[in-house]
């Protein structure tokens, strides 16, 4: 008992940890997922806490995803930090110019206060997020790339105009892969059919509303 009652997540006031679990009660999910994921949460706090500070170090965490235009016109931003809006745009500003205004040969890796940003561009859309310092900058632009691949296999050759026309699908598929800004789902296949079954419950459901009520 002692060691739950230093979980940070239970014990200061539990906001962390109830954004987790709206993040991990999306839509559609069960209740035996959400349970899982409770309990995945709390073993893993534990066993942080039993190990010391020094095992923080190997959790590879993002701060925030953002997708924009070489315009710069903002396309998707998924915040797991808590900020308050004006700082949002603020930051979001300042991370835009910084890349837009890079040339093309250059690292893809940026030092930024105390974080990194790790981005890479696909077509005419940038992908960026922000991570910890120390954290492997080469395993954030694999998740990058993860998560175009999870668009492409969705869409079919995704484009800007797919994330405009459907932003929701696209929450909903980052929302499949990372929570909490760590990867949760490595696997393409279970992302998309998770996805594409959440889809055909909406179809599902608008048909049976859209039916006359006798």
């Amino acid at each position: 008992m002692k060691v739950l009652d230093n979980i940070p997540e239970l014990k200061s006031g539990s906001s962390w940890f109830l954004i987790k679990l709206l993040l991990a009660a999306r839509p559609f999910a069960s209740p035996l997922h959400v349970v899982l994921v409770i309990l995945n949460h709390i073993l893993k706090s534990t066993y942080a806490f039993a190990q010391g500070p020094e095992s923080s170090a190997l959790e590879h965490e993002i701060h925030f995803v953002l997708l924009f235009s070489r315009q710069g016109k903002l396309r998707l931003q998924k915040w797991f930090i808590t900020l308050p809006e004006k700082e949002k745009k603020k930051i979001t500003r300042e991370i835009v110019q910084i890349i837009l205004a890079r040339n093309p040969k250059m690292s893809s890796f940026v030092d930024w206060k105390d974080l990194k940003l790790v981005y890479k561009r696909y077509a005419s859309l940038y992908f960026c997020c922000a991570t910890e310092d120390q954290d492997n900058e080469l395993l954030t632009l694999e998740i990058v790339h993860r998560y175009v691949e999870l668009l492409d296999r969705y869409f079919g050759n995704v484009c800007e105009l797919d994330i405009i026309f459907n932003f929701e699908k696209a929450y909903f598929i980052l929302d499949e892969f990372l929570m909490g800004g760590e990867i949760q789902e490595t696997s393409k296949k279970s992302a998309v059919k998770a996805i594409e079954d959440a889809d055909m419950l909406q179809e599902t459901m608008e048909e049976y509303m859209s039916k006359p009520a006798f």
